[in-house]
């Protein structure tokens, strides 16, 4: 089954789906500042784009690009930014 998620009034849109590793999803990033919240561990791949990220209990903004990965731990929060809209895969684990 897959499921359409739309947040931040339709600037983050992604597809959900399940594999037996669990669930994730793919989606597209608009241009902007956006803050989640994760309720399991998430594994952020960035497909195309680029996003800065400020990752929990940290001060410094990261640059993650096309091809690299940022973990989020599970119950905690992260804010992302995007210049240009941004694709990404997204692994609940």
């Amino acid at each position: 089954m897959i499921t359409e998620n739309t947040y931040f009034e339709g600037n983050v849109k992604s597809l959900g789906y399940e594999t037996t590793d669990g669930k994730s999803t793919i989606g597209i990033i608009n241009p902007g500042e956006y803050k989640f919240g994760t309720a399991q561990l998430e594994i952020m791949h960035v497909i195309e784009g680029e996003l800065l990220v400020l990752l929990p209990e940290t001060e410094n903004w990261i640059t993650v690009t096309a091809g690299d990965h940022f973990t989020v731990p599970a119950n905690a929060s992260f804010s992302v930014k995007a210049e240009t809209q941004t694709a990404y895969l997204c692994q609940y684990r």
